[in-house]
């Protein structure tokens, strides 16, 4: 692995011989197939390029492609004979009332959905209310202004969970935010019968207490707070048991490091309770190895006026490609065993040791190259732990049997990759979707889990019984795909239930499907049950009462979304949870565009399309429209979807008469790995050549004004909108980057090399999939910002945009600053003003609305 010292790769950073000349043949632009001709395509060997996809990540970040010797001027005819005819689907709004959509409307709120979770609600009275199916009562859990501090005052609630038996309740107090998914606070245990508080631990300000979670049975809660994790094995216990005392800056333990928060687990733990209770399995971060990058914080408050003589500085451990991660380790601690031997006389220092296991197996990578992609519990002693190579391409699934004692060496049982499950070059994604099945439905009643395992070429769940096994049985099969993870198991009822992207890909219904007895079953996959109306476009999201006997089912889209409660096995039983009348009240008081959701061919890929016109757009032709392309694109994302939302989008279509275009390309998600695997070591160079075909397209379109066409996006979609501009197409006469990529240098390790492998195995893909060649810029109207407190995407990736600019003299841009604001953009108002400057930029540049043409 690189030391800080910077290695520049063949050809990265060579400057032209000249503002306007030619460039060094390393930097010469790769050759990009824009549908003219025959193509060769590019092996990784002599092209590849890399980029980002977040859940902005969402989760966002995603990237490009470039071309040479490109038309200057769209040929229609060239268009025609490239694309198939479009397949309309359907729309999704239509024109209503006429009242206008304005910014305001935009960000204040009017047309957000309101949401639940179904089980517990806050009232307005400040009470924190549950909500009992079975009789269809409401009872007060707690008054939130009478749960107090050891000081009397009213806590400042952030969070809140229940203990399993609901008698007490663990709040998160005294909020302080750390980077996307984590923060600290103070927590208290309150009692719902005494209405008694006591802290979990001293409150310190600011607090050090990072999570905080209870077991799955009992009172027992596991907690990490500096950097250490403690456990208290019960609410009468005088102090937690120290489990850990190495936690310091650079060791973590029970929470992930900044790199895994962000890309391998989305959240803010790395804990994980046993079924029973017993045993607490947990990560170890030791980050001393890897090089820390600092950025300023010009004003820490929230008052824009106020004057900071000297800024703050944060600094983080930000591992990048090629350079040291975070070496991880697997641990288990015994809290069953460690209460038996303090109780058999044993010191807590003799009873810690002999409870805690470092787990090891054979075949491990070496720990510089191995990412810790999954833990999951599939039984009260039985763990399943998924590693892979830095480059995701090959790594395994190990078993642990834990209950003979301080085994910790365990057994490799699944092979991932391509000689593997995955079974070709693309890569493989940390879904985080093991679910163990109860031991009353497994064969023997032996451990076993469902997984979501590629299947010909589509995502769907696998049947491991027993957790041994190496062998998946299907319980689903098609040409459609299993969402990210595995909803619910009905024990009752020997039902699975999971979301799948189907019947059409843009779509999510709620499936269940037969949890088989025994292997020894038909091997067959049987067609699964929809529990939601399939016949029609809908978006469903369901959440399950733990025994699967309930559902929260959510309708998102593509009309204003509801939720209910339902029950699977009573037909009769439906409680309305949320109708939001109001919302359809509202939205029929406005003029609203028409959102058509179609696909498009692109070199024999079908692609998934939204267009969102404006009201009573003219399409005979005599009336010519502006139209902006938005796109994200990175790898397993998708934008084009049924999901209910009335955003910027749709104030440009109906304020200034813009068409907005959505293209999901290649790379994208939930389509089968023949649409995700060829950005594999190439990242943004297939997307681009799908936006570029998706803009001449439109181009050719009788109401579209094909001098006003531009493209934007954030994040990943920042870099690809770079990305389309370098390709120099002639298509484009505008595009906007916000918070981009520019250099897949400096993006973090695990996110990227898993799509690009790492540098120094992949150079040219490097400096192919980076914006290495700004001539096109000079070509048409462009905008970037970037916030300078940005810990996800650096404030260095546009300052190296910057630098690029300067010296190929390109002028006619424009770049905004927001100052201390991260990869979102909202430090001291700051989101709406992105958007504003986006909107001015448009107007300058194009105009408002449509243009007659004149004849």
């Amino acid at each position: 692995m690189r030391t800080t010292d910077y290695d520049r790769l063949p050809g990265e950073g060579d400057s032209p011989t000249s503002p306007n000349g030619s460039y060094p043949p390393a930097l010469t632009k790769p050759v990009t197939y824009y549908g003219e001709g025959e193509f060769d395509p590019p092996s990784s060997d002599d092209e590849d390029e890399v980029f980002l996809e977040k859940k902005v990540k969402n989760h966002g970040t995603e990237w490009e492609g470039e071309g040479a010797g490109l038309l200057e001027e769209v040929s229609t005819a060239a268009v025609i004979g490239v694309f198939a005819a479009l397949s309309y689907r359907g729309t999704s709004f239509q024109i209503h009332g006429s009242e206008h959509i304005t910014m305001d409307h935009i960000f204040n709120g009017t047309f957000s959905a309101h949401t639940g979770d179904g089980v517990f609600a806050t009232s307005q009275h400040g009470h924190i209310a549950l909500v009992d199916l079975k009789s269809n009562s409401t009872t007060n859990l707690v008054a939130m202004a009478d749960v107090k501090d050891g000081e009397g005052n009213a806590l400042s609630w952030e969070g809140w969970e229940l203990s399993s038996d609901m008698k007490y309740m663990l709040i998160k107090s005294d909020y302080l935010k750390q980077w996307r998914h984590s923060s600290f606070g103070n927590y208290y245990v309150h009692d719902l019968t005494l209405h008694t508080t006591r802290p979990l631990v001293t409150p310190s300000y600011p607090p050090t207490t990072a999570y905080a979670k209870w077991s799955p049975t009992g009172q027992s809660i596991a907690f990490v707070d500096g950097n250490d994790l403690y456990v208290l094995p019960n609410l009468s216990a005088r102090s937690p048991i120290r489990v850990t005392s190495s936690g310091n800056a650079s060791l973590f333990h029970g929470v992930p490091d900044w790199v895994y928060e962000e890309e391998v687990f989305s959240g803010d733990s790395a804990l994980w309770w046993s079924p029973d209770s017993a045993r607490v399995a947990f990560l170890r971060f030791d980050e001393t190895a890897v090089d820390e990058f600092t950025f300023p914080v010009y004003n820490p408050t929230e008052d824009s006026y106020a004057v900071v003589p000297y800024p703050e500085h944060v600094t983080m451990k930000y591992p990048k490609p090629g350079y040291n991660n975070p070496l991880v380790s697997v641990h288990v601690f015994e809290l069953a065993r460690y209460v038996e031997d303090t109780a058999a006389g044993d010191s807590e220092l003799v009873a810690l040791e002999q409870s805690t296991l470092e787990l090891t197996w054979e075949g491990r990578h070496e720990v510089n190259n191995s990412v810790i992609a999954e833990i999951a519990w599939v039984g009260n002693s039985t763990l399943i732990v998924k590693e892979v190579n830095r480059a995701a391409t090959n790594g395994s699934v190990v078993l642990f049997s834990l209950d003979a004692g301080a085994v910790n060496i365990g057994r490799v049982v699944r092979k991932l990759g391509k000689d593997g499950e995955q079974g070709d070059d693309g890569w493989i994604e940390p879904l985080q979707a093991i679910f163990p099945i109860p031991a009353s439905l497994s064969e023997g009643g032996l451990p076993a889990y469902l997984d979501i395992v590629p299947y010909r070429g589509y995502n769907h769940i696998a049947l491991f019984s027993p957790a041994t096994s190496s062998e998946p049985q299907f319980l689903t099969s098609g040409a459609w795909e299993v969402t990210d993870t595995i909803l619910a198991v009905d024990s009752k009822r020997n039902l699975v239930y999971f979301q799948a992207a189907n019947p059409s890909s843009i779509e999510r219904h709620i499936y269940s499907i037969p949890l088989p007895l025994s292997t020894s079953d038909s091997t067959a996959t049987v067609t699964p049950m929809a529990l939601t109306d399939s016949s029609g476009a809908g978006y469903f999201q369901a959440s399950f009462s733990p025994q699967g006997g309930f559902y929260l089912l959510s309708y998102q889209g593509p009309n204003v979304p509801w939720q209910r409660i339902v029950q699977p096995n009573n037909a009769t039983f439906e409680y309305g949870f949320t109708e939001n009348g109001s919302l359809n009240s509202t939205l029929a008081q406005f003029e609203l565009p028409v959102v058509v959701h179609t696909t498009m061919d692109s070199d024999g890929y079908e692609l998934n399309v939204r267009e969102i016109r404006p009201p009573r757009m003219d399409d005979s032709g005599k009336t010519k429209y502006p139209v902006l392309f938005h796109v994200y694109g990175g790898p397993n994302s998708q934008q084009v979807n049924m999901r209910y939302s009335v955003d910027w989008h749709y104030f440009l279509a109906c304020s200034h008469k813009y068409i907005i275009v959505v293209v999901d390309g290649r790379g994208t998600g939930l389509k089968g790995r023949r649409l995700r695997n060829p950005v594999k070591d190439n990242l943004g160079y297939w997307e681009t050549v799908d936006q570029v075909n998706a803009a001449k397209l439109w181009a050719s379109k009788d109401y579209v004004d094909p001098k006003r066409i531009g493209i934007w996006g954030w994040s990943y979609g920042g870099f690809m909108s770079a990305k389309v501009i370098e390709a120099d197409a002639g298509i484009h006469s505008l595009a906007m980057s916000i918070a981009p990529v520019t250099s897949w240098r400096l993006y973090d390790s695990i996110y990227t090399e898993r799509y690009m492998n790492l540098p120094e195995l992949n150079p040219d893909g490097y400096v192919t999939a980076s914006i290495s060649n700004v001539s096109a810029f000079h070509k048409v109207d462009y905008l970037f910002a970037h916030g300078s407190a940005d810990d996800n995407v650096h404030y260095a990736n546009s300052a190296h945009l910057l630098d690029m600019l300067t010296r190929d003299q390109v002028r006619n841009f424009r770049f905004r600053m927001f100052t201390d604001s991260d990869h979102s953009i909202f430090r001291r108002g700051a989101n709406r003003e992105v958007y504003e400057f986006m909107v001015g930029f448009l107007v300058e540049k194009w105009g408002k609305g449509a243009r007659q043409r004149g004849w």
